[in-house]
């Protein structure tokens, strides 16, 4: 039987209720946090000592594409639309099994280096097994489903019954899994893909199983001019519409809204996914968090995908969302608390898990991330949410634990020791796929 882990002199950053910051210990028994105190004894538990070193709640990533991760560095310089029709939709088509695996490794590998204990991911449309058993294998917590798309004039969509009965059988297969580590969460990707039928069956797929639905909104304006012109209404107005609209949407970015749209997601207690390099890189605009923190909306952090960013780092997120909008509503509109709590306590409202993670107190899951800030460019400190959210960077993680268990120790992730082995293979299935993208481009039927 496992010893409890009694981790010992460490700054600990709680995110309870009073936000305290403490120096003491904090005790781990059957996945659990049992007891966190300035001066704890357990004579029978392993003790690790953590002087110099900051527990922080395990870093949350509200909104990923880890089918992406093979395409870093492919698609920059686009706006939204035309960066989807001309590289993302034709490489995401063109996955294979072996190519989804590396994307997905690439990506984990990724995020658990930086911190992350917890994701929200978008998935592929075909072979998501692959994705599901990379998340099982890392030991990632993760919402994950399978992208649903079956209306545009884009090659890459399926019909509305494939994709559902597809849906089905992954989240009989996968929702729950792993003790509950890994759940299912309902993706479609936004309104102009997706029928009227489709959005119909994931709000009763949403209903039936107790389900997220993870999908994209009011990112760019000429993607709000689509929605308007195929349904008549905005982003927001059609998800209220359709009886969509509750604590289970979660919607990435919300960049261009109105009044009656910013008063609806905090009416329907709809979650905002803020995913600011995405927006910047995409020349998508700057989504109004301060008046969304202000009306009470729940705002969670993400990086979106890694050919829209260029990297998965929470670290670059929260720094960029924490300065982004001083200029347009002024230096105290937004602080480092509040976008620490996107990373953490948010995160996990956003994914009903609030109960769960997302805090260092007694009763939740023992998902850690412990950092080493004693570094030049991390020091001196007065404040150690300025020091994280404006100083540190993901190279600054030394342990991450999630659910009692152990991911990385000493900067390495244990479920894939070896990140040459993890780069070689991306950049062997990146080759593939752009060979095949090429010679499909150049066949007659195309």
């Amino acid at each position: 039987m496992k010893m409890p882990l009694l981790l010992k002199n460490a700054d600990l950053v709680t995110q309870n209720a009073d936000r305290a910051v403490l120096r003491g210990s904090l005790l781990v028994d059957d996945g659990r946090i049992i007891d966190i105190g300035p001066d704890l004894h357990y004579p029978d538990a392993e003790e690790i000592d953590l002087s110099g070193l900051t527990v922080i709640p395990g870093l949350i990533q509200s909104h990923i594409h880890l089918c992406q991760a093979l395409f870093r560095n492919l698609a920059d310089d686009l706006e939204l639309l035309d960066w989807l029709r001309r590289y993302i939709w034709p490489l995401e088509k063109a996955h294979t099994p072996d190519s989804l695996r590396a994307s997905a490794r690439l990506g984990l590998h990724e995020l658990l280096a930086s911190g992350v204990t917890t994701v929200l991911d978008m998935g592929c449309m075909h072979h998501m097994p692959v994705v599901f058993e990379e998340l099982d294998t890392s030991g990632i917590r993760a919402f994950c489903g399978k992208v649903l798309m079956d209306a545009g004039e884009q090659p890459y969509k399926e019909s509305t019954a494939a994709a559902i009965a597809d849906t089905e059988a992954l989240i009989q297969e996968w929702h729950g899994h792993a003790d509950g580590r890994i759940r299912y969460a309902l993706a479609p990707r936004f309104v102009p893909t997706c029928s009227d039928a489709l959005w119909e069956a994931v709000r009763g797929l949403s209903r039936d199983h107790g389900l997220l639905i993870h999908t994209h909104s009011s990112e760019n304006r000429s993607e709000i001019a689509l929605v308007e012109q195929l349904t008549g209404l905005r982003n927001i107005q059609f998800f209220v519409d359709r009886g969509l609209a509750g604590p289970e949407l979660l919607l990435a970015h919300c960049i261009w809204l109105d009044d009656a749209e910013m008063a609806a997601l905090a009416d329907h207690d709809i979650k905002v996914l803020h995913c600011p390099a995405a927006n910047l890189k995409l020349g998508s605009g700057f989504a109004p968090i301060p008046p969304m923190l202000e009306r009470g909306i729940t705002v969670a952090i993400g990086s979106d995908g890694a050919p829209c960013n260029n990297n998965l780092d929470i670290f670059t997120e929260m720094r960029l969302a924490a300065l982004i909008h001083k200029p347009a509503h002024g230096v105290t509109a937004i602080r480092a608390g509040d976008v620490f709590d996107m990373a953490t306590i948010n995160g996990a409202r956003a994914l009903g898990l609030a109960d769960q993670i997302g805090s260092l107190e007694p009763g939740k899951q023992a998902d850690l991330t412990i950092l080493d800030l004693h570094k030049v460019h991390a020091s001196p400190v007065d404040n150690v949410i300025s020091q994280i959210v404006y100083s540190a960077q993901a190279r600054d993680v030394r342990h991450v634990m999630v659910n009692g268990r152990w991911v990385v120790r000493e900067g390495t992730v244990l479920a894939y020791p070896d990140p040459a082995a993890i780069v070689d293979a991306a950049l062997e299935e990146c080759a593939s796929l752009l060979e095949f993208i090429r010679k499909d481009s150049a066949s007659p039927a195309n």
